[in-house]
């Protein structure tokens, strides 16, 4: 259970009620003793839309600007040239600063 002041509560209401969509529960304190308690009303169910704007506006995620071409379903991976190396090849790049 994550633990909000009474002054984070206010100023982030709208994160903290997507935070309680996705299935976490706010103890709510003032002055360091617990005064409410923000849980989801519909238990059981997981809001995926909101979830993703969520990821969304805090940068981890982008929805994709078209669909998934169906041919690469179905194409053989490409298979790495001999002595190739993962590795070394992180590195390089790496390296190269871009």
């Amino acid at each position: 259970m994550r633990t909000a002041t009474l002054t984070e509560t206010k100023n982030n209401l709208s994160a903290l009620i997507d935070q309680v969509r996705n299935g976490e529960t706010i103890l709510v304190l003032d002055r360091g003793r617990p005064v409410a308690r923000i849980e989801s009303a519909v238990q059981g169910t997981v809001d995926a839309e909101g979830r993703l704007a969520r990821l969304e506006r805090s940068g981890v995620a982008r929805r994709a600007q078209a669909p998934l071409p169906r041919d690469i379903l179905t194409q053989e991976p490409l298979s790495p040239r001999s002595g190739a190396s993962a590795l070394e090849a992180l590195l390089e790049e790496r390296d190269s600063g871009r």
